[in-house]
This record gives C-alpha cells, structure tokens and sequence, in this order.
C-alpha cells in the first residue's frame, strides 16, 4: 500500500486521508529519510490538518535531477520527430532549480517564452552504481517511488543558446510535490495508469494516461544512464511530457523555408511567431498539476503554483 510523504521546514509527515502525522526522524535529506523506513512506518498519533501546513518540496537538495527529452511519443511527433527513430537521450538540471509545489514560479527578465511540462518524477531509493542493470522486475529494489514535478523551460534560451541546461535550470524551475508517495512492487508496475493533467488558469493544456504514449519506462531509463551516471537515494529521474506544450513544431512547410534563410532571420520570424502564441506562461498565470491513477489508489497530489 502507498505511503504519502510531506515535507514542511521543519520536518517530515506521514499523511492519512487529510491529516498529517510527524515522522520522527533527525533526517536532513530525501536520502536519509527514505534510509529511516522504520521511523515512516511507526509515525502514528495525534494528525495534525494538512491545510494548516506550508509544504515544502519532498526532494531535497542538492541533489542530481535527471531528466529524460523527447520521452512521450506524442510529444515527440508534435516537435517533429519520429519516435521509432528516437534514442533515449537524458539531461541534467540543477538542483537549484528545485521548488516547492506552492511556490512561485520566477520569470527571469529576459524569458519572455516561459513554457511547462508536467513530468513523473522517478525517485531514486537505493544507490544506481555505474555498471548497473536494472529490470523491470527489480525496479522496487532502486526505486523509492513517485513525484508531480514541473519541468519549466525558458525556450528561448533552449533554442537560440543551445542550453538545455541553463533554460531548465533557473530557480524555481523544477516545482515538486507536493507529496513523495512511496510505492511497492505491484504499485510502481502501474504507472502505465497513471494520468498526467496541467492546466493553466483552470484550461487543461495537457492530459495524458502514460500508457502506450512513454517510450523509454524508468528500468530501461537507469540502465542506459548507469552507463555513464550513478544515481544516489533522493536523487530524482523525468521521465518526460506527454503533448500540450506551449512550443510545438512549425509546419513543414515553414520548416523547408527556414532551412533556406540565414539563421538570424530564421531565429527572427520564429520568435514574431512565438510571440503571438497565448499558451506561453505569464506573470499572475496558475498553474494546476495533477498525478494519479482513474481509481485514486495512487495520487501525488495537486501541484499549484504562480507565475511571478
């Protein structure tokens, strides 16, 4: 059965049905906390309402934030490419970046085209050393459990900087939580009945049962990285987004002209274009983010945050 984690400044709660129970536990980090399961599991008495808390995030920092690009063949085939073709590729985020699930999010000055990406976030529960194979039938053996998390992106430095990095990783950039829902054997192979909705000001922009959409599941997905990048407990792996982004491909047709023209004119007809588009995130915008299965047996929460 799921076990529900919050997280406030002062500590850790264990949640049941509306109410919070403290964990007593002198754990710092993500990773410590899920290496005291025994301190989870004993947490019971006096509940305390969890409107009354301020949550915090339940992934501490520092730690590696992964994230997996192009993950959702939806996604992919809306920016143009052929999932069949696609290879896992993986890129990293600063924890920095981390945020909690009712925090603001900050627009730098010089973002004008602030997207979202709603994502699972695959939270790591054991060391991942590099050489590892990691199976589906193994996967509880690495994995602690699941996160709501925001993958926001500053596009335009994405596209024109080729910075990955740097558009992901500004502060307040990765929201997470607002619960760590911890999950067995038999729970985590049901993510593919998980449901993915975002919504911007009450308009739902993306909604997707991972289902048949994911191309690289999380065992496939820790094996390749141990390749080349261990992954510690509290560390987190995202997992991608499903289509419904502000950014999408251009038409072919666009495209074919924009292979004929300089890159500075073609950088410049992209963003006049870009700049017409409403689904770019603004300051005061709501966003709602929401993780679970149809029957609620597994739910990660609601995730809402403002554009500041």
């Amino acid at each position: 059965m799921s076990v529900n984690i919050i997280r406030t400044a002062d500590g850790w709660w264990r949640l049941d049905g509306d109410q919070a129970v403290r964990i007593d536990t002198t754990a710092q980090t993500t990773g410590h906390l899920l290496a005291d399961r025994a301190a989870i599991d004993a947490a019971s008495g006096t509940g305390t309402s969890v409107s009354e808390l301020e949550l915090i995030s339940p992934i501490t920092a520092p730690c590696r934030v992964v994230a997996q690009l192009l993950n959702y063949r939806s996604h992919a085939i809306d920016a143009g490419w052929d999932p069949k073709t696609l290879q896992p590729t993986f890129f990293r985020k600063s924890s920095a970046s981390i945020s909690g699930p009712n925090d603001p999010i900050r627009q730098p000055p010089e973002v004008a085209l602030l997207d979202y990406e709603i994502e699972l976030g695959v939270v790591v529960g054991a060391d991942i050393p590099i050489g590892t194979t990691v199976t589906d039938n193994d996967l509880a053996s690495y994995v602690a459990g699941f996160v709501v998390a925001n993958d926001v992106s500053a596009r335009e430095i994405q596209l024109t900087k080729v910075q990955v990095y740097e558009s992901k990783s500004y502060p307040t950039f990765t929201p997470l939580g607002p619960r760590l829902v911890l999950l067995d054997k038999d729970e985590l192979r049901r993510l593919p009945e998980l449901r993915m909705t975002l919504a911007v000001n009450g308009e739902i922009r993306q909604d997707q049962t991972i289902g048949d959409d994911l191309i690289t599941p999380p065992a496939e997905a820790f094996s390749r990285l141990a390749r080349f990048q261990n992954m510690t407990a509290g560390d987190v792996l995202l997992t991608g987004t499903p289509i419904g982004t502000a950014i999408s491909a251009p038409p072919k047709a666009i495209q074919k002209i924009g292979e004929l023209v300089p890159p500075a004119l073609k950088w410049k007809f992209f963003f006049a274009r870009q700049a017409k588009n409403p689904k770019y995130l603004s300051v005061d915008d709501v966003v709602t983010a929401t993780i679970r299965t149809p029957d609620g047996s597994i739910d990660l929460g609601t995730q809402e945050t403002i554009v500041r």
